[in-house]
């Protein structure tokens, strides 16, 4: 089968279409341009759908060079027989493969080697025939001191050993012992005796003596017992029941009841102990780590396409507050393009209390900017810092909302940062960023290294090319499906964009800030080393708000202007007029504007885009209020019904914060009445909730809450299961704690997830 036809048929789409994609990215096209500007030539497909023509050729084409590779080495081994390059050119994973490549692979001096080279070979291959013949009287036809074979014994245990390699080769038997482990095998964990009373240790608790099928156990929960071994806490182990393991091999290798048998069998045994079992084991570490990475990035991705597409509040004169205590709060007043205005820092929070001039001094700057936003980062003293601020009064038509601030400070003293504010320090730098985020959440989140922003599950054990590839895939889509301002967007936020990337990106800037803003989306071509293609794949993506061409402030591509002009002049009017007035537009019949070139997908983009120019696919902002009086894990009670945002979706469950600066737990569990295997079936990132206080531990800050209607409080006589139902629990019973770590920026959630939320 050809790759085409392989790769239509896994993602059911037509062979055409997938020849179409290939051809476009083959040609540098990207992800978002061929998904939103040759909709003709692969028939509409998305890019999800384009993402995955891409990465399955690249991997079918990775299999074929690995396949060449292999036929390469075998021939000059001169090994090649037409039986095997038919069964390699066959081949269609990369485990088959080296399985086949397995016997004939280069490697270090092994004990059938040694054997072979004490010419013990034909003596192993008799054996393995099993015919009916004195055992030790051929053995003895090979003792030779110069070889090194002093005895019947040894001459025995080295036609062992060449025969252990042997099955250990064979393909067959091999692919045969990797589905009983992928079936049947049982992971263990235990805790390492010299670590159970390390405190670090603690929180793999669960762990300490545990086992579960390796077909059933959850990504998370294995990422959890791998990240405990690999920090020296746990011991981890995966095999099946070992009799049914060499029951598979002496069934396919054992032909009778001889002495020669009897010596097979022996060599079985030594075969699946010291080579299958520990590489088939390998093998399924990683595939299963493989498995789990790609849940885990799935998780991962999916939030981050949340965070980065959340309501922005748009151009608006916004002031930035980073709360605190100690040394107070830092405050900058930005203006409606985000440029840093001022900056000052208040103290209206214990110690100093100084409540008179902190006002005076957020009123004057709120009148003296015209603000019409305040940003309050979500961290230490936030909820006492908006309690200052709302009681100020100012105007109603000033919006105070709370903004998350996970990854500022990791912002404030990056390249980018310093690059901006050179000369200023990074807590000004972080309250920038604050108010930023507000504005357009997408535009300043790009800058950060997505990892650092603190949504999803073990980003940093998973994969770590795959996951920057498929955040790099996340990043994209957002900045194209938003579209970017070109005169006022950021070096970072331009390398994203289709056709750009950093080089180019940079050279935008520095053009734009030697000779102004640019006046058409054609002026791109100015920009040094950005040419035909790149201006092809890029333009589309990127606006001009105050253009001489209104078109210029949309997505209709330029490639299409000449469409648009044509549909002007037939309705008798200007482009302005098709963009303004809606009964001009309900005129047009596009089938009159279809041709080999345009069909009636892209012409109906161009319809949508006239009627709502550069529009932005995001929702409405909106801010969230918390309950007032609930400031601190210790105003909280049971039974108590608060507003939220979520703020993290793993696979067991979200992270709601309620505005006591630790988020509450909603257990997969607790998120609806009816059964859900998916959170992110029931809640997005940034989603306004309702929840109910099911148990809070104050002295841990730990909170267990539900978004059930009918959700009960926990009994206190169930805070702790049984030691046997955390050592097996069923799945919709108790799950241990190490599912609910989260990772990132969430350092502050750990010590409650040592909890039994849920349970």
């Amino acid at each position: 089968m050809k790759h085409e036809e392989r790769i239509a048929s896994e993602l059911n789409i037509a062979p055409r279409q997938v020849i179409a994609t290939i051809g476009l990215l083959d040609e540098g096209a990207t992800v978002p341009f061929i998904s939103r500007y040759r909709k003709e030539v692969t028939g509409s497909l998305d890019d999800l759908q384009v993402a995955g023509v891409r990465d399955r050729i690249q991997q079918l084409r990775d299999l074929d060079a690995r396949r060449e590779a292999i036929l390469k080495s075998i021939k000059e081994q001169e090994k090649l027989t037409p039986e095997l390059e038919k069964k390699i050119n066959e081949a269609q994973t990369m485990t088959a493969l080296e399985d086949l490549y397995l016997p004939y692979k280069p490697k270090r001096k092994t004990k059938a080697s040694v054997a072979k080279e004490k010419g013990l070979e034909p003596l192993a291959i008799k054996v393995l025939e099993q015919s009916n013949f004195d055992v030790s009287s051929e053995a003895s036809n090979y003792i030779d001191s110069e070889k090194g074979v002093e005895s019947i014994e040894e001459a025995l245990q080295g036609a062992r050993d060449i025969i252990a390699e042997t099955i250990n080769e064979n393909a067959e038997i091999r692919q045969k012992i990797r589905e009983l482990f992928m079936k049947k095998a049982i992971i263990t964990s235990k805790v390492l005796k010299s670590k159970e009373k390390d405190a670090d240790a603690q929180k793999y608790k669960d762990y300490f003596e545990w086992d579960e099928p390796i077909a059933k156990i959850p990504s998370h929960r294995l990422l959890a017992i791998r990240r405990g071994e690999k920090e020296g806490f746990l011991s981890m182990n995966i095999a099946p029941e070992e009799e049914e393991a060499l029951d598979i091999i002496v069934r396919q290798f054992v032909k009778g009841n001889t002495e020669a048998s009897s010596q097979v069998e022996t060599a079985i045994k030594d075969c699946y102990k010291r080579l299958m079992s520990v590489s088939i084991e390998t093998e399924v570490r990683m595939e299963t780590k493989k498995k789990a990475d790609e849940e885990a990035i799935v998780v991962f991705a999916e939030n981050l396409k949340q965070l980065l597409m959340a309501a922005p509040l748009g151009q608006k004169a916004v002031m930035a507050i980073d709360p605190g205590f100690r040394t107070g709060c830092k405050v900058v007043c930005l203006d409606k393009q985000g440029k840093l205005l001022e900056f000052t820092a208040i103290y209206p929070n214990e110690p100093q209390k100084d409540i008179t001039r902190a006002g005076e001094t957020v009123k004057h700057l709120v009148e003296k900017h015209n603000i019409e936003a305040i940003a309050i980062g979500n961290g230490t003293a936030s909820r006492e810092t908006e309690s200052f601020v709302k009681k100020l009064g100012l105007p109603s038509s000033v919006i105070v909302a709370m903004v998350n601030e996970s990854g500022a400070s990791i912002y404030s003293a990056s390249e980018a940062a310093r690059d901006e504010f050179p000369n200023e320090d990074v807590t000004v730098r972080g309250s920038v960023s604050i108010g930023r985020r507000m504005m357009d959440p997408l535009a300043e989140l790009v800058k950060l290294d997505a990892k650092s922003i603190g949504v999803g599950q073990y980003q940093h054990d998973v994969d770590q090319t795959a996951l920057k590839k498929s955040l790099d895939d996340v990043v994209m889509s957002c900045v194209n499906s938003v579209g970017v301002e070109l005169n006022t967007a950021s070096k970072q936020l331009l390398t994203y964009v289709s056709g750009l990337g950093p080089q180019i990106a940079d050279n935008i800037v520095k053009y734009r800030n030697e000779n102004g803003p640019f006046k058409s989306r054609e002026a791109l071509k100015k920009v040094p080393r950005l040419g035909d293609k790149a201006f092809e794949q890029a333009a589309g993506f990127l606006r001009i708000l105050n253009a001489d061409n209104p078109l210029d402030k949309s997505a209709v591509h330029p490639e299409r202007y000449k469409t648009v002009e044509q549909m002007a002049k037939d309705a008798q009017a200007t482009v302005r007029d098709l963009m303004t007035k809606a009964e001009l537009r309900k005129q047009i019949n596009l089938n009159q504007y279809v041709n080999e070139d345009v069909g009636l997908p892209t012409l109906k983009d161009i319809i949508a885009e006239l009627d709502r120019p550069g529009r932005d696919p995001r929702d409405q902002f909106e801010a969230i209020q918390f309950q007032e009086g609930v400031n601190e894990v210790k105003d909280l009670k049971e039974g108590m019904s608060l507003p939220g945002v979520v703020t993290n979706i793993t696979k067991f469950g979200a992270f709601v914060d309620v505005g006591v600066h630790q988020d509450g737990l909603v257990h997969i569990s607790h998120l609806s009445n009816s059964f859900v295997s998916d959170p992110t079936q029931v809640v997005k990132l940034g989603q306004k909730v309702t929840v109910k206080v099911l148990e809070v531990d104050v002295p841990r800050k730990r909170i267990s809450l539900s978004m059930k209607s009918d959700a009960p409080q926990v009994k206190k006589s169930v805070k702790k299961a049984p030691k046997t139902q955390q050592r097996r629990p069923a799945p919709s019973k108790s799950k241990p704690r190490e599912e609910q770590i989260p990772d990132g920026d969430l350092q502050a959630k750990l010590a409650m997830l040592k909890g039994k939320f849920g349970q």
